[in-house]
């Protein structure tokens, strides 16, 4: 099979990878372009709606009251997102398509992120139900801290020498949905921005986004011995799949 993957230059001689395909400087409009197949388009972000978002929280505050509780944890619910993607082949399949279970969270906002990052930081070493309430408390205070446009992931185990199937198809094509295993049941479609740690033309705000992200990683699994490739999903469109009542329908943004 060709080896097709291998042809295309996500990374720089220098180790880090960066996408051709997405431009972001005009998300302070909501806007993001997108390159697919040699074509530029627009995609607005949206604003998560208040059903998934209390659903989202819910979700996660009770998953930290079954850990206090040494009760067995769900893989449904709010924090394992299914993501599929398409777009790219690796050299192990004759598919582009692909999907990947993947930890998801949400970002602080813009103004909050350095605090929240702090936070995290100077306690990251304390007692593990401590860390459990300062989670719990930022959980409670959700509307005013969290960014309710992202969702945000890491991107653990490519580099240069080896690349996932999902890494290879959001670098080729970065438009993606994510599923929520749950009643009710969401569906997000998303642009998938990789950030790489070791990207020199970051700015501050994505510096910190990767600092976060793999900050809030570490503190719930532990110290990791590097920064992993930070994955911001922006919403676009989001879908109430809930068996019986929605089936699929589009609640955001609204249908006309």
């Amino acid at each position: 099979m060709k080896n097709s993957y291998k042809e295309k230059k996500f990374w720089k001689p220098q180790g880090y990878c960066k996408q051709p395909n997405i431009d972001i400087r005009k998300i302070h409009q909501g806007i993001i372009r997108v390159k697919v197949e040699g074509h530029w388009d627009n995609y607005q972000v949206q604003k998560l709606p208040d059903t998934f978002f209390k659903w989202s929280i819910n979700e996660r505050l009770k998953m930290l009251k079954r850990i206090k509780s040494s009760e067995a944890l769900s893989l449904a619910g709010s924090h394992n997102g299914i993501v599929a993607t398409c777009g790219g082949l690796r050299y192990d399949t004759q598919f582009s398509i692909n999907c990947a279970v993947k930890g998801m969270g949400f970002l602080p906002k813009k103004d909050k992120l350095e605090n929240v990052l702090g936070l995290l930081k100077s306690t990251i070493n304390d007692d593990f139900i401590k860390k459990l309430a300062i989670l719990e408390n930022l959980y409670n205070c959700a509307d005013e801290i969290f960014d309710q446009t992202k969702q945000v992931s890491l991107e653990l185990y490519s580099t240069p020498d080896f690349e996932t199937h999902t890494f290879i198809n959001q670098m080729t094509d970065p438009r993606v949905a994510i599923v929520f295993l749950d009643i009710p049941s969401f569906e997000i479609k998303a642009i998938a921005q990789l950030i790489h740690p070791n990207d020199p033309t970051l700015s501050q705000y994505e510096r910190s986004i990767v600092d976060f992200v793999n900050t809030v990683h570490d503190y719930f699994h532990s110290r990791s011995p590097r920064q992993s490739i930070t994955v911001v999903y922006h919403v676009v469109e989001v879908f109430d799949n809930t068996p019986g009542k929605a089936r699929g329908q589009r609640i955001s943004p609204p249908l006309a």
